[in-house]
């Protein structure tokens, strides 16, 4: 029997909103039975952020050990500090029957679809390079060679975005939360979804 919890993947390039409409979803409570995989990073914490709410902060030594254990259902190495996603909390998400999202990038969602056929991806993308460069430069966070450097990695990110099942443009961000409601929306439409929820009627149906 095919589980009714949906396994999600969206990932963008730094700067195409991705994170602010993450939030918005799970604020909706429409989507109560949505969570998202809190992953983990060797990156320092920056202001305002909370260990196991943003991220789960952990040094590059505890995050090799984890690699060596096979703890990691994804894992990649961006600009210096390690980023990955544990089997463990994204299971027992899934065994408590919630759909899960999981915040990740091209070469993690890669090594999932090698795992896993069966998820939802979505790739977010910015209207223009110019909006890009000016939101990720209206951070305040960063250097003109790293501002340069992120352009070039989110330039290498969304040449990836035909992998993706569901492709959202965050032009006018209103538009963008709409249409990434749509897709949790259909998501559960599909045929496989629909086996499960409609089991009973559809052998009824059949029989």
């Amino acid at each position: 029997m095919i589980k009714k919890n949906i396994l999600y993947i969206i990932s963008a390039p730094s700067g195409a909103g991705k994170s602010t409409l993450i939030t918005n979803i799970l604020k909706n409570k429409f989507f109560y039975n949505i969570k998202l995989s809190i992953s983990y990073t060797t990156r320092e914490i920056r202001s305002g952020e909370i260990d196991g709410e943003d991220y789960h902060f952990i040094s590059k030594k505890e995050f090799k050990k984890l690699i060596k254990k096979n703890e990691f259902l994804e894992y990649a190495k961006v600009f210096d500090n390690y980023y990955g996603t544990s089997k463990v909390l994204v299971n027992k998400l899934l065994l408590k029957n919630y759909d899960v999202i999981l915040d990740i990038d091209w070469q993690g969602a890669n090594q999932i679809r090698k795992k896993n056929k069966d998820i939802c991806s979505i790739f977010i993308l910015p209207p223009s390079k110019k909006v890009l460069y000016h939101r990720i430069k209206n951070r305040g966070q960063d250097t003109d060679v790293v501002i340069i450097k992120r352009m070039k990695k989110a330039i290498k990110e969304m040449s990836h975005y035909h992998e993706y099942d569901y492709l959202i443009i965050n032009d006018n961000f209103s538009k963008a939360l709409f249409d990434l409601k749509n897709v949790f929306y259909t998501a559960h439409l599909s045929t496989k979804q629909q086996k499960v929820y409609n089991y009973d009627l559809i052998n009824k149906l059949l029989t």
